[in-house]
């Protein structure tokens, strides 16, 4: 019986994990024992990132909304708490996006929100 060489699979095997090392710096790139350690890593990181994007996105939205609402005299949380009294129901990603590129619909909101804060 013959025997099976197996330079092929160990040959493909390599050759996926350095595409996936592709650009790493110095041996990180070339050698396969150590870019699989790295690249191993990186998709830990980008499996973690995946979830912690979200989080990041939030405080963004956060941060842009208070920035907003400051210029009419209100802070983030008097600003959510009076929304909340008004029964508006717009989550902070829309929010952010009329206190960024619609102020004057945002104005609007704001008015209402310190109407219902009195």
């Amino acid at each position: 019986m013959a025997r099976v060489k197996r330079g092929m699979t160990a040959h493909f095997k390599h050759k996926k994990i350095l595409k996936l090392a592709k650009g790493y710096r110095e041996s990180n790139s070339t050698l396969y024992r150590i870019a699989l350690e790295k690249v191993e890593k990186g998709l830990q990181y980008a499996y973690r990132d995946r979830r912690k994007k979200k989080s990041n996105f939030r405080a963004l939205w956060i941060q842009r909304i208070n920035a907003g609402v400051r210029e009419y005299g209100l802070t983030y949380s008097k600003f959510m708490n009076g929304l909340s009294k008004t029964g508006i129901e717009m989550d902070r990603k829309i929010l952010a996006d009329l206190a960024m590129n619609q102020p004057a619909a945002f104005a609007k909101v704001v008015e209402q929100v310190k109407a219902a804060l009195k």
